[in-house]
């Protein structure tokens, strides 16, 4: 009887050893089945670089269509123009829109980040590298020292331009780009400079030049050439679901464009 008890446990435990090993077996295939399928899917990105960086493509291609479209609408425009001189585009109404390419003096200013692999002792990862803060900060001295156009990495700046910067990386309405960060404008050298040396996050930026050696550079030119903005100039705003916008009946528009003599 006990001889039969121990046969009857024996079988019960290579029965459970058996169990076992099918389920590690069949977890094994789940998992391999299931990572043919997320390969098969596309590879999706892990974290917020790998989002960027496909993004970044995505707006690229959309760039691509977005350039051959506007080629199409410039053609159809010019024929209306044509046959009707009345509906012709005002220069100054595309000049405001900064639609309108330029050349003129002005200045380059350029950003970059500091030439260290390891931190110094002392600071910090951050303070190695340049960030949306210090591009700004030039772009607001700019703007305050009358700058008649800027761009940044060759790209238009108008009033629907979009700066960000994730780690080292800056993203320009839509693309991204990496240090050194070439900021130009159009207008008088010497007062472009003062105004921006002026900005006081320029000048803690500065403290930064000579302490970790970040990158900077601020030159006149003689001749800087800034480009039309290709961008979409559409704004897009919230409103109340059922009501209309309030527009008072005496309201003037906050850039009133001059009529053509």
């Amino acid at each position: 009887m006990a001889k039969n008890r121990r046969k009857a446990r024996l079988r019960s435990v290579r029965a459970s050893l058996a169990l076992g090993a099918v389920g590690v077996l069949a977890g094994m295939l789940f998992a391999t089945n299931a990572g043919l399928f997320a390969q098969a899917a596309g590879r999706q990105p892990q974290d917020l670089s790998d989002l960027v960086r496909d993004e970044s493509v995505r707006m690229q291609e959309v760039a691509e269509e977005v350039s051959d479209l506007r080629s199409e609408v410039e053609e159809l425009i010019s024929l209306q123009e044509a046959r009707n001189p009345d509906a012709a585009r005002r220069p100054e109404v595309e000049m405001a829109a900064g639609r309108i390419n330029l050349q003129g003096p002005g200045v380059q200013v350029e950003l970059w980040d500091a030439p260290y692999n390891e931190v110094p002792e002392g600071f910090a990862p951050d303070d190695l590298v340049v960030h949306q803060q210090d591009i700004e900060g030039v772009l607001n001295g700019l703007r305050a020292g009358g700058a008649e156009a800027i761009a940044v990495q060759g790209h238009r700046v108008t009033a629907t331009t979009s700066i960000r910067c994730v780690g080292n990386v800056m993203l320009l309405d839509g693309n991204t780009y990496s240090p050194p960060y070439v900021i130009t404008a159009i207008g008088d050298g010497e007062e472009l400079r003062d105004s921006v040396l002026a900005q006081h996050s320029v000048q803690v930026y500065l403290e930064y030049v000579d302490a970790i050696r970040l990158g900077w550079s601020l030159e006149l030119e003689e001749t800087v050439e800034i480009p039309g903005f290709e961008g979409n100039l559409t704004l897009e705003y919230a409103q109340v679901p059922g009501h209309e916008p309030y527009v008072p009946e005496d309201s003037k528009p906050l850039f009133p464009v001059p009529e053509p003599e």
